[in-house]
């Protein structure tokens, strides 16, 4: 663990972010263009896309609170970190997201997952 892109703390003041007039500004600082971003909800491609997401994301849930619940691990311009969803008080959905930077630091790739990983079989 170390330091990481400030774009991550952009991306996660986009995904906050309760004037929507804003959201543009918080992800034009952190994405490229061409981002592509996956998670178990939906699939989008470039900035546009990710941005009509997050939209959508504060109109379905206007309450929603989301917070970084980890430290930032990393190797080779990947991270990855654990992330939580909250309503009020209460945690709506926990998960993590494994994301790719560019040189600029710029996030060119986010895959997410929901809730915590399964148990071991058997």
């Amino acid at each position: 663990m170390g330091d990481y892109p400030r774009s991550f703390d952009h991306m996660l003041a986009a995904w906050n972010e309760l004037d929507t007039g804003k959201i543009r500004a918080h992800l034009d600082q952190a994405l490229s263009p061409d981002v592509y971003f996956v998670d178990p909800s939906i699939e989008t491609r470039g900035i546009d896309e990710f941005e009509a997401n997050v939209r959508d994301f504060r109109a379905k849930y206007p309450d929603a609170r989301c917070i970084r619940a980890s430290g930032i691990d990393s190797h080779h311009r990947l991270y990855r970190y654990a992330w939580e969803i909250y309503r009020g008080q209460e945690l709506f959905l926990p998960g993590f997201d494994v994301a790719e930077v560019d040189e600029n630091g710029r996030v060119t790739v986010v895959q997410g997952f929901f809730g915590p990983l399964p148990p071991t079989p058997g």
